[in-house]
């Protein structure tokens, strides 16, 4: 009977306190006190026996064209098994089965492991304050909502190394002022400041020279901006080496725990929608706070190496000054946005913040619109230009922005169906009209107007819409004149007080 080490050194162990074979094979839960006695006989544990097999129990049915195999993954290696064994069915039809898959993908796996070298992973010492990693990480697939809209956003991310404490803010794009700002909020969160501050080579900290500028060692140079923040609070930058990510280490394999416990208390929530972003946002943090409770024993070495905080903080945003064009817009890192025509002409000073642009003109905001991902975007408001149009309405059916003007499917819709009902001209001049009536009123009771009219079959224009959302009030009743006989009140200061 096969025994395992375990019970060999359990019927030894009974032999030596005086047992029986019989009592010593029981106690090791041994059928036979044979096995007993071969064991004594041995003096070896099953294992120390065992030879490893170096023959074949059967014919290896991809011996022919294995040499191939070998040679194709020698020129590429990452050829994975699956694509390999699809093609030797190919080239011979027949000779291979689907279920010999398994026993192909063994082969190759074997082959891997003793020929085919990879990149290990080179554990590093991490001294207290030195280093803070900084890393982009997209949260977009939590499915967060915010007022029921999609939210497309990241966490610009920031680990110590030493101690794991992280900390983070909600960005939408990984630019200058989302790194300004989540670095900034970080060190004031932590209350100190690290030897340096590690990113990769993202276009918020680093740019790509030209011409003679270019530098003969492939490094990129650091942004004005990324080192007036660094400069600020005496941190020393530094940054991977290009195509070599895996050297943010810290903070990469940090963004996965973070995304699940992110996603767990998602869950206990029970809920993925927010009233506002800044609700999400302290929802995020208060995760991060849970997160570095844990790791206060070595975050206070940390804090005892690290040096104090400056008091004052640096601005986050940018600033730009621009002219309003007849068009009533302004260009802003490539993107277009409306403004009041009252300002054309005029220069106006636009703060771009991570979420939002604030317009200001002689130091008074104007106007604030979320600020556009990308290039070649544009944010028109109706409101701005509905003015215009109406002295002009030919120019709205080819106007380069006229979607713009569609505040929501029902405002299309409504313009569809009056093209279809009248000439061109006029159904422009009549959705104009409508357009106008949101503008001067509420855009959702305008919406409603259109909804009910949409339904029926009857032709219908402005003045129907304008009757729905402005219908005729009833006249004011005529009162009759009231008659005040102010001598009873002089009466009131003739009355004599009691007892006097």
């Amino acid at each position: 009977m096969t025994a395992t080490d375990t019970q060999v050194r359990i019927i030894m162990r009974e032999r030596q306190r005086g047992r029986t074979q019989e009592q010593a094979a029981a106690s090791a839960n041994l059928r036979s006190r044979k096995t007993v006695a071969k064991y004594e006989r041995l003096e070896q544990l099953p294992s120390e026996r065992e030879r490893p097999r170096r023959h074949r129990t059967r014919t290896d049915p991809f011996a022919e064209d294995w040499s191939t195999i070998e040679t194709m993954l020698e020129e590429a290696p990452s050829l994975e098994a699956k694509a390999l064994f699809e093609w030797l069915c190919e080239q011979h039809p027949g000779k291979y089965q689907e279920g010999q898959l398994r026993t192909f993908q063994r082969h190759i796996a074997q082959w891997r492991a003793l020929h085919q070298g990879q990149i290990a992973v080179l554990e590093q010492v991490h001294r207290p304050g030195e280093v803070l990693q900084t890393d982009g990480v997209w949260l977009t697939s939590l499915g967060i909502t915010v007022q029921g809209e999609p939210l497309a956003h990241l966490l610009i991310h920031s680990v110590l190394s030493y101690s794991n404490w992280e900390w983070g803010r909600v960005a939408q794009s990984e630019s200058l002022n989302a790194l300004r700002l989540s670095v900034q909020s970080t060190l004031r969160q932590l209350g100190a400041v690290p030897q340096y501050h590690q990113t990769d080579n993202s276009t918020a900290a680093t740019y790509h020279p030209s011409g003679d500028n270019a530098p003969t060692n492939g490094t990129r140079p650091y942004t004005e901006g990324y080192l007036q923040l660094l400069t600020h609070y005496g941190i020393q930058p530094r940054t991977t080496h290009r195509r070599s990510p895996q050297e943010n280490g810290d903070v990469e394999s940090s963004n996965g725990g973070l995304k699940r416990a992110l996603e767990q208390h998602l869950l206990l929530r029970g809920s993925r929608d927010f009233s506002t972003l800044a609700d999400y946002e302290t929802f995020v943090q208060g995760v991060l706070t849970r997160r570095n409770q844990s790791r206060q024993t070595r975050l206070a070495e940390e804090l005892a190496v690290m040096q104090p905080l400056p008091t004052t903080s640096l601005i986050t945003h940018t600033h730009q000054r621009v002219r309003v064009a007849r068009t009533s817009l302004i260009r802003v890192q490539g993107n277009a946005y409306s403004v009041p025509t009252s300002l054309i002409g005029q220069y106006v000073n636009v703060h771009i913040y991570e979420w939002h642009l604030e317009i200001t003109y002689q130091s008074r905001c104007v106007l604030k619109v979320p600020r556009l991902i990308g290039k070649q975007q544009h944010h028109v408001n109706y409101r701005h230009v509905i003015t215009s149009l109406l002295r002009k309405p030919g120019g709205f059916r080819d106007y380069r922005y006229r979607e713009a003007l569609f505040p929501s499917l029902l405002f299309k819709q409504a313009w569809e169906h009056l093209n279809h009902a009248y000439a061109p001209r006029k159904a422009d001049l009549i959705y104009l009209r409508i357009l106008n009536l949101a503008a001067q009123h509420l855009e959702v009771d305008v919406a409603t107007a259109l909804a009910c009219l949409l339904e029926t079959t009857a032709p219908w224009d402005d003045t129907d819409v304008a009757q729905l959302v402005q219908p005729e009030l009833a006249p004011v009743p005529t009162l009759a004149p009231l008659d005040v006989d102010l001598l009873s009140y002089d009466q009131l200061l003739t009355v004599v007080p009691h007892g006097a």
